[in-house]
């Protein structure tokens, strides 16, 4: 059973992943035997993160490389580097996401609404464009983006960030039924309220922390490393008859 959740050989992209949900996936694939590329912003941040995994798991397991989600250019050096480094790409985690904006959907600048399509969406069917003509021709390969159950239902706060998860998790349906010939594989993770940086004004407040996990089952936030396993999952021979799904992990917010 374990041979299910082996990524020996396999080679990964993780965006947004020197903080937060995406390093846990980042160090998760890793352990499975992955070799990684983590990208965020900063190379600095790229290369901490990678040279940590370095020591843990072996040289060369990882490296880092610096690419904004606004930059096509900057996009296309991570996936070449990587190609370049690992001799192909196996595994695609879209991670990185921007939310600019809290507040009535109603009242949002088309800047801030632009900004998030475009990191949220058009970055992401990017990467996939990249990465898929290889994934076609071995015939083999797993595309995984991190959606959000803010894509599943309305809010007053985070709407346009609903809208754009939203939108990944139909881009998963599309790619998936064009794709599923060539056996490359995608699906979504919807997170509910996990404790990362980027959730922070949702759970550091006390007050709003309990308004918002009143009615949670679970009756607490979710661990980043708690998202990390469903990744392995689905980069992995254990998922290899699932595609265009999603898996919600949020303590049964939405249950």
């Amino acid at each position: 059973m374990s041979k299910l959740f082996d990524l020996s050989g396999r080679a990964a992209i993780v965006t947004g992943s020197t903080r937060g949900i995406g390093r846990a996936i980042a160090e998760a694939l890793v352990e499975q035997g992955a070799h990684v590329a983590i990208s965020s912003r900063k190379q600095a941040a790229c290369d901490q993160v990678a040279s940590e995994l370095n020591a843990r798991h072996g040289e060369g397991r990882a490296i880092g490389v610096a690419a904004s989600l606004g930059s096509k250019d900057e996009l296309q050096a991570l996936v070449d580097r990587t190609r370049d480094a690992f001799g192909q790409i196996d595994i695609l985690v879209c991670n990185a996401a921007s939310n600019p904006y809290f507040g009535s959907l109603s009242g949002i600048s088309d800047d801030r609404f632009r900004k998030i399509l475009d990191n949220n969406i058009l970055a992401n069917h990017w990467l996939i464009q990249m990465v898929l003509p290889e994934m076609v021709e071995r015939r083999a390969g797993s595309v995984i983006l991190i959606s959000s159950i803010a894509g599943l239902k309305g809010s007053q706060t985070i709407g346009a960030y609903g809208v754009s998860k939203a939108a990944d998790l139909q881009l998963v349906r599309n790619y998936a039924q064009e794709n599923g010939r060539h056996n490359v594989r995608f699906n979504a993770i919807a997170p509910g309220l996990i404790k990362t940086d980027f959730a922070k004004a949702l759970w550091d407040d006390p007050e709003q922390r309990r308004a918002l996990i009143g009615d949670l089952p679970m009756d607490r936030v979710g661990e980043p490393e708690e998202i990390a396993g469903a990744a392995v999952f689905l980069a992995s021979d254990a998922a290899s008859y699932m595609t265009g799904q999603a898996i919600i992990i949020d303590g049964g917010a939405t249950s």
